[in-house]
């Protein structure tokens, strides 16, 4: 049944990468209309063949009479870019239409970006997701979100077609950026503790599958690191979430929390292990290189001081 967005309405969606075509995917299964654009023109190619419209820029998809725009590139530089640049889609989209912010972006980024948006008559959702692309193509993800109780209540067709778990944290735009960040500095915790049951298992000598199932059904277990673990086991290395994510997201963690008394030790170390990551050249790899069979047989290096927050 088609999504009831208004008459002849449709949704832009600038960003057509893992996330962003799993949430086309999402929308077109619905009977969404959507309009798309990427830098990447293979990505385009992606969105027409379930039936979306693509424009040659930001700013023609907003003029194609979008009610909501979903943005989701991945930082600030392109939100920016993407929103306000020489071809940028605020200047094209019609008064009251709606902005989705899905990037994970600082909170104080998300607070700009909004300023300026509000300013032009727009609405805005600081609206951060996760749960990987199956998930955001099932309809089954989670949103974090936070802006006015109104626009709130008019984007709510289209929320609940995109996610099953969605998380109002508050009216003040930022809040839900925060919440993102704390969640991924946990995943990126997560996985540096991960990193180092796998090396300690191979310096045991002992089974790695088989140990982690053992995890998986008691106490040990996390989703992230069962997740990561299991397809670095079976020598999967297609990019689901690159390294460079996490490291970028517990870096903008640490400066979030240094007015807060900042990061403690497995935080700090989290962001190191990360930062080791990016070192040895692995930033646009699977997140999951990090437990791979190459990585702890190796005996990655551990950082064993606290990490200089930035």
């Amino acid at each position: 049944m088609p999504l009831p967005l208004g008459s002849g309405s449709a949704v832009g969606v600038v960003g057509v990468g893992a996330m962003g075509l799993a949430m086309l995917r999402r929308l077109r299964s619905l009977g969404v209309a959507v309009i798309a654009h990427d830098l990447d023109p293979t990505r385009e190619v992606l969105a027409r063949a379930v039936g979306a419209g693509t424009a040659t820029s930001p700013l023609q998809v907003a003029s194609a009479g979008c009610s909501s725009l979903i943005v989701a590139v991945v930082d600030a530089g392109q939100t920016e870019a993407v929103l306000f640049g020489p071809k940028g889609a605020a200047a094209g989209l019609p008064a009251g239409a709606a902005v989705l912010l899905c990037p994970t972006l600082a909170p104080q980024e998300t607070e700009c970006i909004a300023a300026r948006l509000l300013a032009m008559g727009l609405e805005v959702l600081d609206a951060p997701m996760s749960g990987g692309p199956a998930r955001a193509e099932a309809g089954t993800m989670s949103l974090m979100l936070a802006g006015s109780p109104q626009t709130l209540q008019t984007q709510e067709p289209l929320l609940r077609a995109l996610a099953a778990h969605r998380f109002v944290v508050g009216e003040r735009i930022g809040d839900a950026a925060r919440t993102k960040l704390v969640n991924n500095l946990l995943a990126a915790i997560h996985l540096a503790a991960a990193q180092e049951a796998m090396q300690l298992i191979a310096a045991l000598g002992i089974d790695p599958a088989r140990t982690l199932e053992v995890i998986a059904a008691s106490s040990g277990a996390s989703w992230i690191g069962l997740d990561r673990g299991r397809r670095a086991l079976a020598g999967d290395r297609s990019v689901k979430a690159r390294v460079a994510l996490l490291a970028k997201d517990s870096a903008l963690a640490a400066t979030m929390a240094a007015p807060v008394g900042g990061l403690g030790p497995l935080g700090l170390a989290a962001v190191a292990r990360f930062g080791d990551a990016v070192a040895r050249g692995w930033t646009d790899a699977d997140d999951s290189v990090l437990l791979s069979r190459d990585s702890w047989e190796a005996g990655v290096a551990v950082p064993t001081q606290p990490a200089t927050e930035p």
